[in-house]
């Protein structure tokens, strides 16, 4: 059996072989993933990013509390 497209008789086994070759291709190229490296001029430091992170405290001692605790928990999660 074939099928006629743009005027030409296509096999049905070059349209299965193509359908699964492309899929395959883009299944791969889209695991594949981008590059790796970050670009350049955004590179923070841990410090830079933690001092610009802003709480939603209603008081001094409440956002004095979550830092003291956000610092107890990473202590707590290094091996």
């Amino acid at each position: 059996m074939s099928y006629t497209i743009l005027g030409r008789a296509i096999k049905t086994e070059y349209l299965a072989l193509g359908t699964l070759l492309s899929t395959v291709g883009l299944s791969y190229a889209a695991a594949s993933g981008g590059s790796k490296e970050a670009p350049s001029g955004s590179k923070q430091t841990l410090r830079e990013v933690k001092d610009s992170v802003k709480f939603e405290s209603s008081s001094k001692e409440e956002e004095e509390f979550i830092r003291k605790f956000v610092e107890e928990a990473e202590k707590g999660s290094k091996h």
